[in-house]
């Protein structure tokens, strides 16, 4: 079956977005001014090009939890953005994600890997954001195929494109490609990730990610392919699926169910709101090197169990009102992130660095947005239940 293509009114042709154009006087920061001189446009080592509000952005995986965020972000921010979102729509992705903007975007339904669909729809774009993927660890280790499909072949499906067209990619990756850090300890103390920290992927998923990250900086060293890498901490905030920990929390409280902390709750994620994570891929995007991979965190270390307490004490619960389950196979011990070189070179800062904060408001978006995420609540718990969790 073809591609469910939504037009965008007074787009959706090549013809009618050259209007859309990209700003290409904005200079280089100063401190990689010879390094951008020296390097042609789409090189390691230049400069990217800062894009204007009219900008013709393809988003793949646009209908998921980060991806719909960063679309809703963008038409708030750059309300003049031609905005195009190609999604599979498989379980994690869902047209009512983005119900809000349905008017503003063009909304293609199709596989990642459909190497004839990515090459027309990035033929008519400005800059490439590559969101799409699958990315649950439990799904990956229950059939790992569609990780290897999604994340490897449909990133070299967009890699293909873009080198034809010469379009602008930003490659979305996690900081799961690292494997995990020791816990606090003489061991584990200020040790963080950093963008040359050497891969050490634990899991079928992060292994995918892996790979798809290698194969972004081969064809920017071999074909000269305009991309840059950002691989982001755990991140939380609304549309994110309730099969995930903090969301998965929170509806089972508004259902009457217990939450469910998996083994002693220990491990260690470094959160980060939705917001801040897509705030800081408009920044590489306009302001980032090509070729570089920059990490993306908000110092907020927190372990799973100062977590799940936190939540329930924000929802008037007592903080101990929770059930021990199985924990998860392969379960890394602690995830953190270096975000130095994103903030010292590009000037990127977080807004969200109160997890209380942002937690009340995940909280408060999770009980307005009932009809969003009550269909599939029963089915969630029921595979859960089936693990033992």
């Amino acid at each position: 079956m073809g591609p469910d293509c939504k037009p965008l009114q007074g787009l959706g042709t090549k013809e009618s977005a050259q209007n859309c154009t990209v700003d290409l006087g904005y200079p280089p920061r100063a401190s990689r001014q010879n390094r951008a001189r020296a390097a042609p446009p789409g090189s390691p080592g230049a400069t990217a090009r800062r894009y204007g509000d009219a900008v013709r952005l393809l988003v793949t995986g646009g209908a998921g939890f980060i991806g719909a965020n960063f679309v809703h972000a963008t038409l708030r921010d750059r309300p003049a953005a031609s905005v195009t979102v190609l999604d599979a729509l498989t379980y994690a992705g869902s047209r009512e994600s983005l119900r809000a903007v349905d008017d503003s975007i063009r909304l293609v339904e199709g596989d990642i890997t459909d190497a004839a669909l990515v090459d027309r729809l990035v033929a008519e774009s400005d800059a490439v954001v590559h969101f799409a993927a699958e990315t649950h660890v439990d799904n990956s280790l229950s059939d790992p195929s569609p990780f290897i499909r999604s994340n490897i072949v449909g990133t070299f499906a967009v890699l293909e494109a873009v080198r034809a067209h010469r379009v602008r990619l930003h490659h979305i990756s996690t900081d799961e490609v690292y494997g995990d850090l020791p816990l606090a300890g003489p061991e584990g103390e200020n040790l963080r990730f950093t963008p040359d920290t050497p891969y050490n992927p634990s899991s079928p998923y992060s292994a995918s990610k892996a790979s798809a990250d290698m194969l972004v900086r081969a064809w920017v060293r071999s074909y000269g392919v305009a991309a840059t890498i950002s691989n982001c901490s755990n991140n939380y905030g609304p549309y994110q699926h309730i099969e995930k920990f903090i969301p998965r929390q929170i509806t089972n409280i508004l259902t009457g169910r217990r939450p469910k902390l998996y083994g002693a709750g220990a491990n260690v994620r470094d959160w980060i709101h939705v917001e801040d994570h897509n705030s800081a891929v408009w920044r590489i995007l306009d302001d980032g090197e090509i070729g570089r991979t920059y990490l993306i965190g908000a110092d907020g270390e927190r372990d799973n169990l100062s977590v799940l307490r936190l939540i329930l004490t924000l929802m008037d619960r007592d903080p101990d009102d929770f059930d021990h389950v199985t924990d998860r196979v392969g379960h890394d011990l602690r995830y953190a992130i270096d975000a130095r070189e994103l903030r010292d070179e590009l000037g990127w800062t977080p807004r969200h660095t109160d997890l209380a904060e942002g937690l009340r408001a995940t909280i408060a978006w999770y009980r307005e947005n009932e009809w969003w995420w009550a269909p599939l609540k029963a089915a969630v718990e029921s595979r859960y239940s089936e693990r033992g969790q």
